[in-house]
């Protein structure tokens, strides 16, 4: 079994969220390592604050924004793998039939995990390019000796290759699993999930308002990508907003790089999926005459309210986070500015996100409207 350049390409949004993860939490864990070693030379009560200050909050920024991003790679991976054993249903039922067992056909989807090792590895690398001037920016009132930075062979294991190995292992478990089946299923590549309809409310239901519902409830993994890229828009939007006075604006840029590229790369991604994923849908209801509009509204439009429930989580988490950071960590601090809720970036960021997200919808609504009837039957 090969997998092909396209079916590797996909895994582009894997290495981004990857390199994303170990970029923050290299910059922050590599940081807390080596000032460590200076906590001796550090004598005054405000460098002392600030110190256990800074520790703490490098623990918090590496261990929920890597935990959270680590978790969105665990369900993109499996996604990947569950969407390539479906679209290769044909190749893998044949190669069952001729009698390969489960484990030796899906032993080659440790390549998955190599989209985990070129991001890490990436993340990495950026990180500990900008590290020095991450440590001037981290001590820019000097209350800290100079901190050299060290490379730790163990911390670059655990960020790059632990995950890698960890990924490789789990795609290799996960294609076992799916792979569980009977060749002649993998053959017809009949879909595995199943979608109940209850007649009591379905049966006075407009057709189109029910396949908008059957159409998300048929993908529901790709629901978690849309409400995550708005997640990253609304909470490193607003948070970069809030950096500007809380910390530096080196801090605010690197926030709302990250977001952004998160956000985009997931929210494309996302939606080419469920084109793609609805092809024969769309054309179907070309064949009896429904409008370009209602195709776009019955695959596009059930997905609308669920990236607005990410906004607002989005807001939720960077007003709590913040908070934390300025009321627990750096409490011992002076000359901390109080932080509240900033209403007007909050407006700002959603008209921002309106504004893009729209765009986004209508031109993956103008990719629907150029979909071929002969071609998507013919495939």
């Amino acid at each position: 079994m090969v997998i092909g350049i396209k079916d590797a390409a996909k895994l582009i949004g894997i290495s981004i969220v990857a390199c994303c993860a170990v970029f923050v939490c290299t910059l922050f864990l590599n940081y807390n390592i080596d000032i460590v070693t200076m906590k001796s030379e550090i004598t005054t009560e405000v460098g002392i604050a600030m110190y256990n200050a800074q520790v703490s909050m490098g623990k918090v920024t590496a261990a929920v924004s890597g935990g959270c991003l680590a978790m969105t790679s665990v369900v993109m991976l499996l996604f990947y793998v569950k969407n390539y054993i479906d679209t290769h249903g044909k190749e893998l039922g044949i190669l069952k039939a001729l009698g390969y067992p489960n484990i030796k056909i899906a032993k080659h989807f440790w390549v998955f995990g190599l989209s985990v090792f070129i991001g890490c590895t990436l993340g990495y690398a950026l990180a500990f390019l900008y590290l020095p001037s991450f440590y001037e920016l981290q001590n820019a009132e000097q209350l800290f000796p100079e901190i050299k930075v060290q490379f730790h062979p163990l911390l670059a294991f655990l960020l790059v290759g632990v995950p890698a190995i960890v990924f490789s292992a789990l795609s290799v478990l996960y294609a076992c699993l799916k792979l569980k089946k009977p060749a002649l299923d993998l053959l017809k590549e009949k879909q595995a999930h199943r979608v109940k309809v209850d007649k009591n409310t379905t049966k006075d239901m407009p057709f189109l308002k029910e396949l908008t519902r059957s159409t998300v409830r048929g993908r529901k993994s790709l629901v978690f990508f849309i409400a995550f890229s708005a997640f990253c828009f609304s909470a490193m939007v607003q948070m970069s907003m809030s950096m500007k006075d809380l910390s530096s604006e080196a801090f605010a840029i690197m926030m709302i790089t990250i977001g952004l590229i998160l956000a985009f790369v997931t929210l494309f991604l996302s939606l080419s999926s469920v084109v793609k994923g609805n092809t024969k849908t769309i054309a179907m209801m070309r064949v009896f005459g429904y409008k370009h509009s209602d195709c776009s509204k019955a695959v596009l439009g059930g997905y609308r309210p669920f990236s607005y429930i990410g906004f607002v989580i989005g807001t939720i988490y960077q007003y709590a986070l913040l908070k934390i950071m300025v009321t627990v960590v750096f409490a011992d601090i002076e000359n901390v500015p109080e932080y509240n809720f900033d209403f007007k970036a909050c407006a700002v960021t959603l008209a921002l996100f309106i504004i893009t997200y729209e765009i986004a919808m209508y031109g993956y609504s103008g990719r629907i409207k150029k979909l071929s009837v002969k071609s998507v039957m013919l495939e």
